[in-house]
């Protein structure tokens, strides 16, 4: 697994999975070599991290119009390891890796139902003020809803 800079050990890491949404392939999100379109993962893991951030909570006080935060993904990867196909049924898991001041890396697996790993990814997300646009430390209340196993 040395091709994957953020995982050491495949196995290892799957087990610190808990949260997961499941996916069904759409026909429209195959190319023409009936494959997933490669860009796809990247929507996958946006509805398991709105998924993951509603089981803690978060989401519903980030959409409240008198809060001052919001989170923004300032990056985000994905590394494949086999072919997806049409209509396959996939277990999009997230989970945070590492917190900082600010921000929380966090991790991302898609999983077949056979449960081999199809792709991998990671991700920054920064919580920001909506008004100045700069970063706004984690509260301790925030931190320990992340942190949670949910």
């Amino acid at each position: 697994m040395s091709r994957i800079a953020y995982i050491d050990n495949l196995e290892e890491w799957k087990s610190g999975f808990s949260f997961y949404q499941e996916v069904k392939v759409r026909f429209s999100e195959t190319d023409m070599f009936g494959h997933l379109n490669n860009t796809v993962p990247l929507i996958y893991f946006e509805q398991a991290r709105i998924g993951f951030f509603k089981k803690t909570g978060l989401m519903k006080e980030w959409l409240d119009s008198s809060q001052e935060t919001i989170p923004v993904v300032a990056d985000l990867q994905c590394d494949f390891l086999s072919q997806v196909y049409f209509d396959e049924l996939l277990k999009v898991y997230a989970k945070v890796n590492t917190m900082g001041r600010s921000s929380v890396d966090l991790h991302y697996m898609g999983e077949r139902e056979n449960g081999s790993v199809c792709f991998t990814g990671r991700g920054t997300i920064v919580q920001i003020s909506k008004t100045t646009g700069k970063s706004v430390p984690w509260s301790e209340e925030y931190k320990e809803k992340l942190l949670s196993k949910v």
